[in-house]
C-alpha cells in the first residue's frame, strides 16, 4: 500500500508530460483492465504510438466531423427527444443518467448495460463474449459492401478498419486487434460522455439562473435555426460561449475519470518535493484538484460558468494540469472536441425544450468507480417548454 496521492499541479504535469516515459500504464493497468485487451488504453510504446497516430488521422478526415455531427443529430432526433417526449408529462419521474448512458450505446447493450460493472468476472466475461459477437457482425458486414454502399451509421467503423488495416496485419490475430481498439474507443465515448451529462444537468437543477442564462443564449444566437428547423453544426456551437462555460464547470466539479493512477519506471523526485520509486502508486487525484482553493480561489465549491469566460468575452483556456478532464501530455485525449460537440448538443436540445427539476428528497452522490457514476441515478422531472 505505498501510495501517494497528489493534486499538485506540477506533480500532474510532471507525470503526464515532463517525464511521461518514465510513467508507462505499465502490467498491473493491463492486469486490472485486461477487457480493454490491445486498445488504447492499456498499450504503452511502439504500439499506443501506432493506435494514437492512426485514429487521429481518422478523426482529421475532411468529411469526418459532418458525418460525426449528422450521427449525433440522428441519434438526438430518432433517440433522445422522442424518450423525452414520451415520458416528461406531469408528474412523472425519469432516471437521466439511464437515459444518457443508453443514448451513447448501440440499442443490443441496452440488455447487457448492468453486466459491464467491474469485479464480477463471470459476468464481465459473458459481456466481453456479447461484445465481440457484436463487433465481428459489425465487420462482417462492412466486408461485404462497398465504400459508396455504406450507410452513415458505418462510416466511422468502415473508415477506421481501412486506416488500421496495414498496421493490423502486422499482428498475430488481426480481427482480435481492430476488436480491441475499437472497444476502447466505444467505451471511452459512451460511459464518460453520460456521466459528464448526467453531473452537469444535476447542477443545471440545483442552479436554475444558470440554466435559464444558457437558454437566453441559445434563443439569441441559434433562434433562426432552430425556426427553420435546421441543426447547428460545430462552428454554431463554438457561438455559445456561457455553455460552454457551464460544462467546463460541471467537467471541474464533477470529472468523468476522477482520477489515474501511474507507478515509475525508476526512482524520482516529484515537484512538490516527494520521492517515488518502482513500489510507488502515485494517484493523480482529478476530483480533489477541482474543489481545492489554492487552484480555483475561495469560490472553487460554485458552480460559476463565469469562470471560463474571457474580459472579452471568448472563452477562457486553462491548463490541462490544473483542469486534467481530458488528461494531459502525450496521452491528452484525442477525442476532446468530439466530446465537446456530442454534449453541447444534448445540452443545448434538451434545456431548449425544458426546464430540469430534481425529485425532492433524491440524493444524488458518486459512486467509488473509474467513472463518477451516480449512485441512485439522476431522478428528475421534465417540464416541457412551449
Amino acid at each position: 500500500m505505498d501510495m501517494l496521492f497528489t493534486t499538485d499541479p506540477l506533480d500532474i504535469q510532471h507525470v503526464l508530460s515532463k517525464n511521461f516515459t518514465n510513467y508507462p500504464k505499465g502490467p498491473k493497468f493491463r492486469e486490472i483492465f485486461d477487457f480493454f485487451g490491445d486498445g488504447i488504453f492499456n498499450v504503452d510504446g511502439h504500439l499506443w504510438e501506432i493506435q494514437r497516430k492512426t485514429t487521429m488521422s481518422l478523426f482529421r478526415q475532411p468529411n469526418f466531423q459532418s458525418v460525426f455531427e449528422g450521427i449525433v443529430w440522428n441519434k438526438m432526433e430518432r433517440g433522445l427527444l422522442p424518450i423525452l417526449e414520451s415520458i416528461s408529462k406531469p408528474g412523472n419521474e425519469m432516471d437521466l443518467q439511464d437515459i444518457f448512458q443508453r443514448l451513447f450505446s448501440p440499442p443490443i447493450f441496452w440488455k447487457f448495460q448492468q453486466l459491464f460493472r467491474m469485479g464480477n468476472e463471470k459476468k464481465l466475461s459473458e459481456a466481453n463474449n456479447t461484445f465481440d459477437q457484436f463487433l465481428c457482425k459489425c465487420l462482417a458486414r462492412i466486408q461485404h459492401v462497398s465504400n459508396t454502399n455504406i450507410e452513415s451509421e458505418h462510416f466511422g467503423l468502415a473508415s477506421l478498419v481501412r486506416e488500421f488495416k496495414d498496421q493490423s496485419s502486422s499482428f498475430e490475430d488481426p480481427s482480435k486487434f481492430l476488436k480491441d481498439v475499437i472497444k476502447n474507443l466505444i467505451g471511452a465515448g459512451r460511459d464518460t460522455t453520460s456521466t459528464a451529462l448526467s453531473w452537469f444537468f444535476y447542477l443545471i437543477a440545483k442552479n436554475p439562473i444558470v440554466e435559464g442564462k444558457i437558454r437566453e443564449e441559445i434563443h439569441s444566437l441559434l433562434q433562426e435555426k432552430v425556426d427553420d428547423q435546421k441543426n447547428w453544426n460545430s462552428k454554431e456551437l463554438g457561438k455559445l460561449v456561457y455553455l460552454h462555460g457551464a460544462l467546463c464547470e460541471a467537467l471541474r466539479l464533477y470529472p468523468p475519470v476522477p482520477f489515474n493512477h501511474k507507478t515509475p519506471l525508476q526512482p524520482d523526485i516529484l515537484p512538490s518535493g516527494h520521492q517515488v520509486n518502482q513500489n510507488t502508486k502515485i494517484l493523480l487525484y482529478f476530483y480533489g484538484m477541482g474543489r481545492m482553493e489554492k487552484i480555483w480561489g475561495e469560490d472553487c465549491m460554485e458552480f460559476k460558468p463565469e469562470r471560463w469566460i474571457s474580459k472579452e468575452g471568448g472563452i477562457k483556456h486553462e491548463s490541462s494540469y490544473k483542469f486534467p478532464t481530458f488528461n494531459g501530455g502525450p496521452r491528452i485525449c484525442i477525442g476532446k472536441d468530439m466530446s465537446f460537440t456530442q454534449l453541447k448538443i444534448v445540452a443545448s436540445m434538451i434545456i431548449y425544450h425544458y426546464h430540469i427539476e430534481l425529485v425532492e428528497g433524491h440524493m444524488v452522490y458518486p459512486i467509488a468507480s473509474i467513472t463518477l457514476q451516480m449512485k441512485h441515478g439522476l431522478k428528475v422531472r421534465l417540464t416541457k417548454l412551449s
